[in-house]
């Protein structure tokens, strides 16, 4: 193979590959693409052509090739963004930089929107979906008869049959007693969100179980559901302190629960966290790390959610079957449950 054979004046097309290297048009594609029909020493030769050619598929014809557009639909019910941002993100990671592009759809929590975004995005021939909820709960699967593969994050898919990414709860839960338990506290209460959330009912399990294996019950003998407010952790921590003084500790079902339990313990005079910790969950960067003082939270890793989402998606695409994944949480710790000096 000489460079005289080359074809000047235009970019070198899988047709001057595969004339190069002695191979047909098709045999060209199946080298360049990794397929396995090819034999070593041919792969070898048309990689060779390529090379010297400066022979590069765009993503457009290797997406021809292999019957997929490089595009992935990306629907969420979170209306802030609050967890769809970072999962989308991860998601982003696990794609590749410039390699697939994402459309993000926002169906507000409504059905028929929903429906409309899925056909809209089914209609660009998009390779796969992933679907965010915008709480921990089941969910209904998308309706009709999808054709791509769909990969559920944060909020698992009612059916087992699919493909459902999500965080351990119960887990998160068990890891922000156990991290106030290794401070040396003792007499633990929990304010948490609305009762109807899987996810606050999640944690309560989690706590209750890591507190009975310690010999230890909850300040109270129950958790404190109410909502999801920073008024609600102002209110039921007064509550709290004025009928249990001996108080300790406090776990938080949110970290705007957490700051309002903040605001109420510094009203009242008590020392955070000198005589009294406390550790919110979810890691909200906006509230944790700008409360006073900092707040210690119960971290989902939203963002690693989505990188596995993301490549979970990719092995369906490939045409394997993925299992569902519940992944662990992790605690970040900051000066709320641990004095720093």
């Amino acid at each position: 193979m000489t460079e005289s054979e080359v074809p000047a004046k235009r970019p070198p097309t899988l047709s001057d590959v595969a004339k190069l290297a002695g191979v047909s048009v098709a045999t060209a594609s199946k080298a360049i693409n990794g397929r396995g029909e090819v034999r070593a020493t041919t792969r070898v030769r048309v990689l060779e052509a390529a090379e010297l050619l400066s022979f590069a598929p765009n993503a457009l014809a290797r997406g021809l090739l292999s019957g997929r557009t490089g595009t992935v639909g990306l629907l969420t019910s979170d209306l802030e963004g609050r967890f769809s941002i970072p999962i989308l993100m991860g998601a982003e990671d696990a794609f590749g930089a410039g390699q697939v592009s994402v459309f993000l759809c926002d169906a507000r929590g409504d059905a028929i929107r929903e429906k409309h975004h899925v056909q809209a995005l089914l209609s660009r021939r998009v390779d796969g979906l992933i679907v965010v909820g915008s709480r921990t709960d089941p969910r209904p699967p998308l309706a009709g008869n999808i054709p791509v593969p769909v990969v559920y994050v944060y909020a698992p898919s009612a059916d087992p049959k699919d493909i459902s990414i999500t965080a351990d709860n119960v887990g998160g839960g068990r890891l922000a007693i156990e991290h106030l338990l290794s401070c040396g506290r003792r007499n633990i209460a929990h304010i948490t969100g609305e009762a109807g959330f899987q996810a606050a009912r999640d944690r309560v399990e989690g706590a209750t179980a890591a507190l009975t294996d310690a010999g230890l019950r909850m300040v109270g003998d129950r958790p404190y559901f109410g909502s999801w407010e920073e008024s609600w952790g102002r209110a039921a921590t007064h509550m709290i302190v004025e009928q249990h003084p001996e108080v300790d500790a406090i776990f938080c079902g949110s970290d705007q629960i957490g700051r309002g339990v903040l605001d109420a313990l510094r009203d009242l005079g008590r020392d955070v966290p000198g005589t009294i910790a406390v550790i919110g969950f979810d890691n909200w960067e906006a509230i944790s790390a700008d409360s006073r003082p900092r707040l210690t939270s119960v971290d989902m890793n939203l963002k690693h959610l989505g990188a596995v989402a993301g490549k979970r998606l990719f092995e369906a695409i490939d045409g394997t079957v993925p299992r569902s994944e519940q992944l662990p949480c992790r605690v970040v710790m900051r000066e709320s449950t641990m004095s720093v000096g």
